[in-house]
């Protein structure tokens, strides 16, 4: 169906704010008109937005949308689940449990405003479906790991080839499956240089040398890891990865805390892939050189990491980290973090049709911010407030290529109450489980 969305405020990466503005959105998805007082296409559906803040959709870079299962119950214990000992573990989850869990992830990024999200983790076939049926686009991928993950919650490093057996094909499979989706894609998920050997980083190099695909992981997240890579390789993560052949524009790596000078240096001389996630960084004392790398030439795009799926926030704890870092220097600001959150992580990142921009010939993916949210207004630069005041909560309508997908904060596809109701029915039991461990 066409639509005319009238009376919006619209706020994209690069232009000014524009008020009382017209989108006009194709049958196709595709936007046709910006712009004031357009005339409406024979049988468009018209909306008015009541002034609302347009954005385009957030592109949430890096999530394992499963680990909300954690959420509020490790931050005071650690820096990442796999680490953690105690707390449920991803080879204890069954396809459904999965599917359960992700369904709500999902959600919950869905309505804070993402239309386009990466998430990978086991049994990639849940995530997948968790996204399709919430209408999101999505780059999915299997997490592969051929370390004992039991070892690993206890701070050992066991080799476990059948365990990497069993998740590469997984992996496999979902690529098999999904390539030619027309919002799922698939990319390549080694979980990180610690929990990987060099054989399946290897292995990883060929598989994106044959299929074009980028490869998403987790690169020098704790200094255990830099420790770890360092007894084993005799080089750093960033070193590793490059002697492996895999540092590259289609080189997505997470977190990049821990790296010296001269792995800033190579990554940025590679064209490397940063998806910047402060606010997990943060919640254990840490800050990754984002001003350094971006210096350096790498690319940088923005994610939540299942630790809130506010991007909002994620923005703003990505300045705060940033000038924390530098001394107070201002030289990163709203506009700069907004292009990350949007047009910056589309144009890093593959197999999706987004464009993180809302201009004539853009697919429509859009949101709208409530129009009487005093944090919002009043609206001088729209990008401003947007990042330095907005939140997940202003989120009242999403839509993805011209589908409304939350409107007037409710999901149109799914029953938010039983995806709720579902996930803590399975939540509970795996802490349960937990606890008797």
């Amino acid at each position: 169906m066409a639509f005319h969305l009238k009376n919006v405020t619209l706020v994209t990466h690069g232009a000014p704010v524009r008020t009382d503005a017209d989108i006009v959105i194709g049958e196709n998805g595709i936007v046709t008109g910006i712009g004031t007082g357009l005339a409406t296409p024979e049988g468009a559906e018209v909306a008015d937005a009541r002034g609302s803040l347009c954005l385009p959709g957030f592109v949430n870079s890096h999530n394992h949308s499963p680990l909300m299962i954690v959420r509020g119950m490790v931050e005071d214990r650690g820096f990442a689940p796999a680490y953690i000992p105690g707390v449920p573990q991803g080879h204890w989850l069954s396809e459904e449990e999965t599917h359960a869990l992700a369904r709500l992830g999902v959600l919950e990024m869905l309505m804070a405003g993402a239309t386009t999200i990466v998430d990978y983790y086991r049994c990639p076939e849940a995530l997948a479906r968790a996204a399709d049926e919430m209408g999101m686009r999505a780059m999915v991928g299997g997490r592969v790991i051929d370390m004992d993950t039991a070892a690993l919650a206890e701070g050992r490093f066991e080799r476990a080839p059948a365990l990497g057996d069993e998740t590469l094909r997984a992996a496999l499979d979902l690529v098999e499956k999904w390539d030619g989706h027309d919002r799922i894609g698939t990319i390549l998920a080694p979980h990180a240089p610690d929990s990987c050997s060099r054989d399946m980083f290897t292995e990883f190099r060929a598989l994106a040398e044959r299929t074009g695909k980028q490869v998403h992981t987790h690169l020098s997240q704790s200094q255990m890891e830099v420790d770890q890579i360092l007894a084993r390789e005799g080089m750093t993560p960033t070193e590793f990865l490059d002697d492996v052949g895999l540092l590259s524009p289609d080189l997505i790596a997470a977190h990049c805390i821990f790296m010296s000078d001269s792995d800033i240096a190579r990554f940025g001389a590679a064209g490397g892939v940063v998806t910047h996630a402060p606010i997990g960084n943060a919640s254990f004392g840490a800050a990754a050189p984002i001003k350094a790398l971006r210096d350096a030439g790498a690319a940088i795009t923005l994610c939540t990491d299942t630790k809130s799926a506010d991007m909002f926030e994620a923005m703003r704890m990505a300045i705060a980290t940033a000038r924390w870092r530098a001394g107070m220097s201002f030289d990163l600001d709203a506009a700069e973090v907004f292009g990350w959150a949007t047009a910056g992580g589309a144009d890093a990142l593959k197999v999706h049709a987004a464009t993180g921009r809302l201009t004539v010939g853009d697919p429509a993916d859009l949101i709208l911010l409530d129009p009487l949210a005093p944090n919002l207004r009043p609206v001088i630069d729209g990008v401003g407030v947007v990042v330095h005041s907005g939140s997940a909560g202003n989120v009242t309508d999403v839509m993805v290529q011209g589908e409304w997908l939350v409107r007037d904060r409710k999901p149109t596809r799914v029953d938010a109450a039983e995806v709720v109701a579902e996930a803590q029915r399975v939540a509970k039991g795996l802490w349960a489980r937990a606890a008797a461990a």
